[in-house]
């Protein structure tokens, strides 16, 4: 058969098949649209943008999930109302005939619910908040085969809104944890938890933000801002990945009416762990603290102090007899990493500061006059009434008018003499008896040195001052 004529004859035979198969140049074979090779499998997949990977879906997640996320109900003792005004006055009481065994306001019960996760199977140890239990005198466990058990607390942690919680029961399943070094912006997780004592349930959405913080009055806070909707009840719950780990905490929502908006916070494991830990070891969290009031280096503050930084934390005073004033930490330092860490700002170095037990040794890298040195401090422990780092006010006040103060000569720089009250110079937290030595990096030796400095301020303006044997910095917003 002539060669034209075969190659006529293959075409039309191959087309009579229907074009159900066709040739590719990596020599995989298709079907009706559909790859083949030696490699394949028969489960289904989707694309991670590289490479094909196995994808279980969220309900083969929440069965490994949900046994280890619980319910608690609490119940406390609380004080009703006390009398009126006018009949806790002896005399209105016998006028209107009540009874002055009364006058002690009485007892009533009340009941709360929250949510919890069971982190460790064998001890029964439940990780919760601290404001779930703050005041509970009785705690049950609800799991979800319904079991309920009586719980004891092993510890409390009220700067990071922990509490650590121990049940005794069999065939308990605990959440691994995750690693918070993988989780970014993006991430997709699920929230479990008790919201509005409904029983167990499941939200999704994503982590829409990281370190967020100011939310905990004198707290150590990190928080996951998450989307995944988080609900009166959801606190103490669990935020996982899409691998099942433990990856967060739920304890803070973003509402002005109590309710889900969008925005929920979760306390993460890694503060989670470390708090868990020192809870198991001893009932109580023991923090490091250096001794110096910080703020943020904002970029108005980096160029008015000529830095070419954009991350750390201002020091604005150093305490007398402190670790950072024994290590020769300076007003005016700026903090950029502790141990090789970087430091974003005020409250990544609290954090950092906090979660670090007494007596050890950290390396602070610190900016001073435009050079970088490395300082050995060694951190105490943490008073109830101390501070590990003090935020400076934030108060805003118009360079212009932080003449609300009265200045003279005096040796080493301007003395303050007096400073009227309410005026801008006390907003920024001037005080009669303060030396002004700088304004930014201009020093000042005289009045006439104060007055060219202030024509020329800028927003974020560094004042030093000495006050009390003491160097301290104040910012001018």
């Amino acid at each position: 058969m002539p060669r034209a004529r075969f190659l006529v004859v293959t075409v039309l035979a191959l087309a009579a098949v229907g074009g159900g198969y066709y040739f590719t140049r990596d020599k995989d074979i298709s079907f009706l649209g559909q790859t083949a090779s030696s490699s394949s499998s028969s489960a289904p997949f989707v694309s991670n943008g590289d490479a094909a990977a196995p994808y279980t879906g969220i309900a083969d997640v929440l069965e490994r999930v949900t046994p280890a996320v619980v319910s608690i109900q609490v119940k406390e003792q609380q004080e009703e109302s006390e009398l009126s005004p006018l009949l806790q006055d002896p005399r209105f009481r016998r006028f209107f005939g009540v009874p002055d065994r009364q006058q002690q306001p009485r007892r009533e019960q009340r009941t709360g619910a929250g949510s919890g996760v069971i982190v460790d199977a064998k001890e029964g140890y439940v990780i919760t908040n601290f404001h779930v239990v703050d005041k509970a005198e009785d705690i049950a466990v609800t799991l979800k085969d319904r079991r309920t058990i009586t719980a004891k607390v092993i510890g409390k942690d009220q700067a990071t809104d922990l509490a650590l919680l121990k049940i005794d029961a069999p065939d308990l399943t605990a959440l691994p944890i995750g690693d918070m070094a993988n989780l970014r912006v993006g991430d997709y997780v699920l929230a479990v938890g008790n919201p509005f004592a409904l029983g167990q349930t499941v939200t999704a959405g994503i982590v829409s933000a990281l370190g967020r913080s100011g939310f905990i009055d004198q707290g150590f806070e990190d928080f996951i801002q998450t989307d995944a909707a988080i609900n009166p009840g959801n606190s103490g719950g669990a935020l996982v990945n899409l691998k099942g780990e433990l990856i967060g905490i739920p304890t803070v929502i973003l509402s002005q009416s109590g309710g889900n908006v969008g925005i929920g916070f979760a306390v993460p494991t890694s503060i989670v762990t470390n708090v868990m830990n020192q809870l198991i070891q001893s009932g109580e969290v023991s923090r490091g603290r250096l001794g110096v009031a910080i703020r943020d280096l904002t970029p108005d503050l980096a160029q008015n102090l000529g830095l070419s930084i954009n991350h750390g934390a201002l020091v604005s005073s150093v305490e007398n007899g402190s670790p950072a004033d024994t290590a020769g930490i300076q007003a005016g330092d700026v903090v950029v990493a502790v141990n090789g860490s970087d430091i974003e700002g005020s409250a990544s170095l609290r954090n950092r500061v906090g979660m670090t037990p007494p007596d050890t040794k950290l390396k602070l890298s610190i900016i001073r006059d435009g050079e970088q040195r490395e300082l050995d401090v060694t951190t105490a422990k943490l008073d109830p009434t101390q501070a590990v780092a003090d935020a400076a006010p934030q108060e805003r006040a118009e360079p212009s008018r932080i003449m609300g103060a009265v200045f003279e000569n005096a040796s080493g720089g301007v003395r303050v003499v007096d400073v009227e009250e309410n005026s801008p110079a006390a907003v920024m937290g001037l005080q009669p008896d303060d030396i002004v030595t700088a304004v930014n990096r201009t020093q000042i030796r005289s009045m006439s040195d104060l007055e060219t400095a202030l024509k020329n301020v800028k927003s974020q303006s560094v004042v030093r001052v000495k006050r009390d044997d003491r160097d301290v910095v104040l910012i001018v917003p």
